[in-house]
């Protein structure tokens, strides 16, 4: 008989509100916040109380409406200001993952249809509750696309975290194992721990365990001596951007798992809504890469690990270029080189 599956979710809309789960306190304890005020919502974002590029959008879309029922105006011209002002301030939260952007710009598009500023809130908050439900879907259909494409594959590696708790259910990256423990198939998940914040370690290995997955955490050094003597079959990775050209921005380590991926010839998958490609963009040149603070690198913890006062390069992200990625897996298909073509004749 298959076990009771429990995959933890990290959002929830309660009318007036939205409940998170607060994702710093991961492992250790499992703590939900409520957010209310314009001011919640960009701290849960910035300071990764909610973090995965889908999720971010989803909670900023929230945010954006929450903050927008609230504007105290009869005058559409006025309330089109106020909109504007908190978009931009939420936009800042978070430059890489293109959802944030996305998301708010639907929003936007959604408010140039009100003819009302009622009208215009209802439909706002119709919106973000839209993206919501929509991105479900996409995630389950992006861990089918998944399950199809790693057929025989049993051991499998994963960097940080795009999961169900990266998302509204499923994930992207790890979507196809919680599906595979729907329908009795079993994988051995190698999780890289994901320095600095430790996503892959705290996240990763703490959703798989919830959803019954078989999951082995290995630090991000011990990654191609991994491949090697495991005999890893496949790297999923999820996306916070995609360009137009298939160069995909990721967690930082990413692309250093797609370059030994080369190496050894193990096939290399992205997974990623249509949400998250930027067709604005030709490449991950224009990609803005995040540059968090230092003290996620020179702390563990409470803990000090670094001498005082050394200098700090902590960029959040790499990009990984398109030749190195084997396949693209969206909720429309799997996309193959030629990525350019291929992500134009999809997503146009």
């Amino acid at each position: 008989m298959t076990p009771q599956l429990t995959i933890p979710t990290s959002l929830e809309w309660h009318e007036d509100h939205l409940v998170i789960l607060d994702q710093q306190k991961l492992p250790g304890a499992v703590e939900y916040v409520h957010l209310y005020t314009i001011k919640d919502y960009y701290d849960a974002i910035i300071t990764l109380k909610v973090r995965g590029a889908p999720a971010i959008g989803i909670t900023a879309a929230y945010g954006l409406a929450q903050a927008a029922g609230g504007y105290e105006t009869e005058s559409l011209e006025e309330f089109k200001t106020l909109f504007k002002k908190d978009k931009a301030h939420l936009l800042s939260s978070r430059p890489t993952a293109v959802n944030l952007s996305w998301a708010l710009e639907r929003l936007e598009r959604e408010l140039y249809q009100a003819a009302t500023v009622n009208e215009a809130k209802t439909d706002l908050l119709h919106t973000a509750i839209q993206i919501h439900a929509e991105d479900e879907d996409m995630c389950r259909r992006i861990g089918e696309n998944g399950l199809e494409l790693l057929h025989d594959a049993h051991r499998v590696m994963t960097i940080c975290n795009a999961g169900s708790i990266a998302t509204s259910k499923y994930g992207t990256a790890l979507a196809p194992f919680h599906i595979g423990r729907e329908k009795d198939r079993n994988f051995q998940v190698f999780a890289c721990e994901t320095r600095p914040v430790l996503q892959g370690a705290r996240l990763t290995a703490w959703e798989l365990q919830q959803s019954g997955v078989d999951v082995t955490l290995i630090t991000d050094n011990m990654a191609a001596h991994t491949m090697k003597t495991k005999d890893i079959e496949a790297v999923i990775v999820g996306a916070d951007r995609v360009a137009a050209n298939g160069d995909t921005a990721n967690k930082i380590g990413t692309s250093s798992l797609a370059i030994l991926c080369r190496h050894f010839g193990i096939p290399f998958y992205v997974a990623a809504p249509s949400s998250t490609f930027d067709l604005t963009i030709d490449s991950g040149d224009d990609i803005e890469i995040e540059e968090r603070s230092s003290t996620e690198v020179t702390t563990l913890g409470q803990s000090v690990i670094a001498p005082e006062g050394v200098p700090v390069f902590n960029p959040a992200f790499d990009v990984t270029p398109h030749d190195l990625i084997s396949a693209i897996i969206t909720e429309n298909g799997i996309l193959y080189p030629d990525f350019k073509q291929s992500i134009a004749d999809t997503l146009n």
